[in-house]
């Protein structure tokens, strides 16, 4: 299961096509040009075992970079290209990185990177950036051959930092394993989805993020050709659909919504019928946005629950999720325990902290504090990775928020993912978030920061408006008790909504929640 096996039993099949610009990578060529790139790299003194880093956007040269790593033993760290200097600098030093590679549209902030820290390799691709080595020119002159010892490499990605900064998670690295051994993903993905060569997945979202680049990775062993967008639109989306007869795809819930909140007429004229399978996760789901889902494009809609820890994994099918509305499914991998403060498990039906168990506790890079606290205090082979849910009779988990994100208000815990849930379903909501914030009777209040939709402008009897629906639809205790309105909220672009750097704003960046 590897692209060198494709390119030699169907070397002219696409194995990428670029989306906007329509650029289509064979799977020899991206086999040819990995395997040069993966020259280089030894070239520039990557040993086995060693990391590099790739800043960019979207682009037909990701994929042959990390491939070119995942065969020469590497560590390949995907490096949002949302970040500033600072927080890229941090990334590289963190994770000892002897290699930068960034597009040329990320130029400015990775010449501030290539001072801060250092690296004496800094390469380009996409165009050129002053002090970089150009990356399609300089790897042209190597043989498109394997090199002599080839191992397999992985990626070492960063949590996206929502609830602070950002963790590495550094799987351990055997030396010689094949480059073409099988995982759990893909396991999955060919057991739980369906996927063969003869599949054609969707990639919408940006391959930084753990959920992306490894389904993509996945389906490209298994040989199936991946459409990646350069950036998400909702209509360009189901235009794609229907031009590839796309079969299989991973989203994140706040795709459903801008889709769902197409004009009908704009909806209805696509073809999404060649869709067998779309997963999501990475963030909630308000079950009205997945009722609406399932009704437009069939029972296709599956979902996950993980982290990129790797530590455990929930699924659930649209005929079981119909049927326990609300869930993140039944574990795939690892048993589920939920348990409170204590560590003790509590009964079914009961919130507490999901911990996985039976698994590979996550390897916080750096960071033995972040180690110990993901483990169970009485059970330290169990971890979390820090959100709160409850279990049914049946074996099915519902989360309910991030223990990180509860809010205390008068000794009564409320998880705002509810509030959430039911604020963006409202016509003129684009986004929300629910946080608390200091109040002096109660320790904290419940207050919802609100995204118009275009067109819709902010108003106290816009705030009146929504606080009504809430109270049509929630208890007392679960309302906003004011509400904010802000133009973006700041969402990462594969959904994960950065609810601290909004809770900052009025707790003044401390992590008390004493006024």
């Amino acid at each position: 299961m590897h692209p060198c096996h494709h390119a030699k039993s169907r070397p002219d099949t696409p194995a990428i096509v670029m989306a906007g610009s329509g650029e289509v990578i064979t799977f020899k060529q991206l086999d040819d040009r990995s395997n040069q790139i993966a020259h280089a790299l030894r070239a520039a003194g990557c040993a086995p075992g060693d990391t590099i880093a790739i800043f960019a956007e979207n682009s037909p040269r990701y994929f042959e970079i990390c491939w070119a790593a995942q065969r020469a033993g590497l560590y390949y760290v995907a490096v949002s290209s949302r970040l500033t200097a600072p927080e890229v600098t941090y990334i590289i030093e963190d994770s000892g990185a002897k290699l930068l590679i960034a597009s040329a549209s990320k130029g400015s902030i990775a010449k501030e990177v290539k001072a801060a820290t250092g690296l004496k390799d800094n390469w380009s691709i996409d165009g050129a950036i002053d002090g970089f080595t150009e990356m399609e020119r300089h790897v042209a002159g190597f043989p498109a051959t394997p090199i002599a010892d080839e191992m397999a490499g992985t990626d070492m990605l960063y949590s996206s930092g929502t609830t602070g900064r950002p963790k590495g998670i550094r799987p351990p690295l055997e030396r010689g394993t094949p480059i073409d051994g099988d995982n759990a993903l893909i396991q999955i993905a060919r057991v739980m989805s369906g996927a063969t060569d003869q599949s054609v997945y969707l990639s919408p979202a940006p391959l930084y993020h753990a959920a992306p680049l490894r389904w993509c990775m996945a389906f490209t062993r298994i040989g199936a050709t991946l459409i990646v967008m350069e950036k998400f639109d909702p209509e360009d989306y189901l235009r794609l659909v229907q031009k590839y007869k796309v079969t299989h795809s991973q989203l994140v819930p706040t795709m459903f919504v801008k889709m769902l909140k197409l004009p009908e007429d704009v909806r209805k004229s696509y073809d999404v019928s060649s869709l067998k399978f779309a997963i999501h996760a990475a963030a909630p789901c308000p079950i009205p946005v997945k009722e609406q889902m399932i009704a437009w494009w069939g029972p296709v809609i599956d979902e996950y629950y993980a982290g990129s820890e790797g530590n455990g994994m929930t699924w659930v099918k649209s005929p079981d999720w119909l049927t326990h509305k609300g869930t993140v499914g039944r574990p795939v991998l690892g048993e589920l325990h939920i348990c409170n403060e204590d560590g003790d498990e509590v009964p079914v039906g009961e919130e507490g902290q999901v911990y996985f168990g039976g698994t590979t506790p996550p390897n916080y890079h750096n960071s033995p504090e972040k180690n110990k606290a993901a483990l169970n205090p009485k059970h330290p082979d169990w971890s979390s990775l820090g959100d709160v849910g409850k279990v049914d009779a049946e074996g099915f988990l519902y989360l309910t928020d991030r223990k990180a994100f509860m809010i205390i208000s008068g000794g009564v815990n409320i998880y705002p993912q509810e509030t959430e849930n039911i604020l963006i379903t409202h016509p003129k909501v684009a986004d929300v978030a629910v946080i608390g914030v200091p109040d002096e009777d109660f320790g904290e209040a419940v207050k919802a920061v609100v995204q118009p939709m275009p067109g819709v402008a902010p108003s106290d009897e816009l705030a009146a408006e929504l606080m009504a629906f809430c109270a049509a639809n929630l208890s007392k205790i679960k309302c906003p008790k004011s509400i904010d309105f802000d133009p973006e909220l700041p969402r990462h672009p594969t959904g994960k909504l950065y609810k601290r750097l909004i809770r900052d704003r009025y707790w003044g960046n401390k992590d008390s929640r004493i006024v």
